[in-house]
């Protein structure tokens, strides 16, 4: 095994493993227990599809393996999918900076089950964590202080959601005769409407209405 690694060690050693062809194939052998599946992008960009349970195991293993080091946290975020079971992916970015690479780590949860903090990992993932939640509703288990980041105290929902009003429910303006800023419930015209999340180009048109009408 400590042969087997040196000559791991010595086949990554000071080159952009993006690059390097048999890094992929490395990968996904260590990776195995941790690891859904790799999918590699055109550009040679790796993206780790992982689990709850083996997230923190995975991002621990790919900050402290020394053919990987990806140490620093770039960003994480979330993609809304309302159709799906678990509605939302979560991404994962990684940057190793002795490699000069970068690799991405991606899994789906439900809101209500939420995931475990990572900022014992990487202090940068207390923010990150923090805008996740406030924008998608998200829930970090363990996280030292898990409130809003971006919306104020009090708001309702979570705006990034698929399903969230454009409008928002409440409203901030200054009134003339308090003479302060007041938030109010937003009143507006009409009700929302129910959305269906199908693109206006996909759906079937009936071509009795595209016919020419004849006129006498």
């Amino acid at each position: 095994m400590k042969e087997e690694s040196r000559q791991q060690e010595k086949t990554f050693s000071g080159e952009n493993l993006s690059l390097a062809s048999s890094y992929p194939a490395w990968l996904e052998k260590v990776l195995a227990s941790m690891a859904l599946r790799i999918v590699e992008g055109d550009r040679g960009d790796l993206t780790v599809i992982t689990g709850r349970s083996h997230l923190l195991n995975l991002l621990r293993f790919l900050r402290d393996h020394t053919n990987t080091q990806y140490k620093v946290l770039v960003d994480i975020t979330a993609v809304d999918y309302p159709q799906r079971e678990k509605r939302f992916e979560v991404v994962y970015l990684l940057l190793s900076v002795r490699y000069s690479s970068r690799i991405t780590v991606k899994l789906s949860v439900d809101p209500f089950e939420g995931l475990p903090t990572a900022t014992d990992l990487f202090k940068s993932a207390n923010w990150f964590e923090r805008e996740v939640w406030d924008m998608f509703g998200v829930f970090f288990h363990q996280h030292p202080d898990l409130r809003r980041l971006l919306t104020d105290y009090g708001f309702e929902g979570h705006p990034l959601r698929k399903d969230f009003p454009l409008t928002g429910y409440t409203e901030v303006r200054y009134d003339e005769e308090k003479k302060r800023v007041v938030c109010e419930p937003l009143e507006t015209a009409q009700e929302f409407r129910a959305f269906d999340f199908q693109s206006p180009w996909d759906q079937k048109v009936d071509p009795k209405l595209l016919a020419p009408k004849l006129t006498k």
